[in-house]
């Protein structure tokens, strides 16, 4: 038993993956490829039926899936239960299963959205087919370099540790700080005497995007479970946080959602003069 644990510890120093995945090529690049394998599947299966549906915009709801399927593969194929992979399989899929279904909750019945309308039109004749690699073989792509913490993991026999605890924390927190966001936002929403106004109470008083904050939360906290999972060594796999960040704020996130929303809705100027985007903090009213 010893010799085989220091024979998996030689593998992990040389970035190779436990022997129940060596005939696959016993590599961390082979198993990464086998991960791009399931992303891409549920891609191709949402562009179906984003054909049947005249829908693009189905691709929201099956991102967490694109996310989790690599982690569930790399899972499937680890060797034993190790702590650190269960802890991090069970976060991804509470995270998944949470944005999954409230996505298609809010979605239900609206048709498609108006980013993807407007990209149908964009790139019309032919979007049908064109949204196959505009659409979901990219998302297929960045949910599978999203998911990288999973496959750090994986080749790992480190014994769980404080940064692995941190880590869970963090994404924990996330969960729930996005969780109550959201939760928040669909009762304002409900009600007939808020139409037109701004949401401004709850957390959505400290953040303007509570849910995209919580969302960061979640993959930073994956990517410090990363760190403790193959130390210096896994620095390559913050490219999930990093990459979620940079969506989250620049490209479909922050950016993309207040791009004309002053227009939309003039009282929501005042909003973002006194409430930090991205990161909680007091109103800047209260600060002074």
């Amino acid at each position: 038993m010893p010799q085989t644990a220091d024979r998996a510890l030689q593998w992990a120093e040389h970035g190779l993956v436990p022997d129940a995945v060596g005939h696959f090529g016993g590599s961390l690049p082979a198993l990464a490829a086998l991960g791009l394998l399931p992303a891409l599947g549920i891609a191709v299966l949402t562009w179906l039926a984003s054909l049947w549906r005249h829908d693009a915009s189905l691709a929201d709801r099956t991102w967490p899936w694109m996310i989790v399927a690599p982690a569930l593969l790399y899972l499937a194929l680890r060797p034993g239960t190790p702590a650190r992979d269960m802890t991090m399989a069970i976060l991804g899929l509470a995270w998944a299963l949470r944005l999954g279904l409230y996505l298609t909750w809010r979605n239900w019945g609206h048709g498609e959205d108006r980013r993807y309308r407007a990209m149908r039109e964009r790139n019309a004749p032919h979007f049908a087919w064109k949204s196959l690699y505009l659409v979901f073989g990219l998302q297929a792509l960045l949910a599978w370099t999203v998911s990288a913490p999973f496959l750090a993991a994986a080749g790992s026999v480190r014994a769980f540790g404080w940064l692995d605890l941190a880590g869970a924390a963090l994404a924990a927190f996330g969960i729930v700080f996005e969780s109550v966001g959201d939760a928040q936002l669909a009762r304002f929403k409900a009600d007939p005497a808020h139409r037109g106004q701004v949401m401004d109470r709850g957390l959505w008083r400290y953040t303007r995007h509570p849910n995209y904050f919580g969302e960061a939360c979640v993959w930073w906290g994956l990517g410090l479970m990363a760190l403790g999972a193959a130390g210096a060594g896994g620095l390559w796999s913050l490219v999930s946080p990093l990459l979620m960040t940079g969506l989250l704020l620049k490209v479909s996130g922050v950016s993309l959602l207040e791009k004309d929303m002053a227009e939309r809705r003039p009282a929501y100027r005042d909003y973002v003069e006194r409430t930090s985007a991205f990161l909680p903090a007091l109103p800047r009213r209260e600060r002074r």
